[in-house]
């Protein structure tokens, strides 16, 4: 095997235990009945899946995580809920692993760029779900947006701003080592 082959098959491994945790996380924070939604819990995987993988990983981890949950658990609702997400999930992994690779590999850039891909995979969503609406202000305006993508997801971004960089760091140590 190739060291191609090889880290081609690494990434397919992470990526489908990113892509099971995507699917498993909502079940636990669900138990949390006053917050577990709040907690984004498909956006981690799809967040790390960018870093960790790469790009290309990180957008098809993304996009598939909830549809493949609406499709087969009907959680998300499937239009606009799980369309929506699926767009802003692979521009979380996207952004993440295209900024991971470009900066330098420190806790600070990782900052850099978990920001910069949750602000990019926010608008996304905001775009996708007015789309949905039929560009219809009065269906998703700014006040939806504003509510569904900070307001009540504060609890979420928290976790992730805590989280998903030392983990990336954690990563990149195991990959030099």
């Amino acid at each position: 095997m190739t060291a191609k082959q090889s880290k081609t098959l690494q990434n397919l491994i992470y990526s489908a235990v990113f892509l099971a945790l995507a699917y498993v996380l909502p079940f636990l924070t669900g138990q949390i009945p006053s917050v577990g939604k709040m907690l984004l819990p498909m956006h981690l995987p799809a967040l790390l899946c960018g870093f960790v993988c790469g790009w290309q990983w990180g957008l098809g981890v993304g996009f598939l995580a909830p549809l493949l949950r609406s499709l087969t658990l009907g959680m998300p609702p499937f239009f606009p809920m799980a369309v929506s997400m699926a767009f802003e999930l692979a521009t979380y992994g996207a952004i993440a692993g295209l900024l991971h690779r470009a900066l330098p590999k420190k806790v600070g850039w990782d900052y850099v760029s978990l920001i910069v891909a949750m602000l990019a995979g926010r608008l996304v969503w905001g775009a996708v779900r007015f789309a949905c609406t039929g560009l219809d202000v009065s269906a998703f305006g700014l006040s939806a947006f504003w509510t569904g993508a900070f307001a009540t997801a504060w609890p979420g971004i928290v976790l992730q701003l805590v989280v998903i960089p030392p983990l990336v760091a954690l990563f990149d140590r195991l990959k030099r080592s």
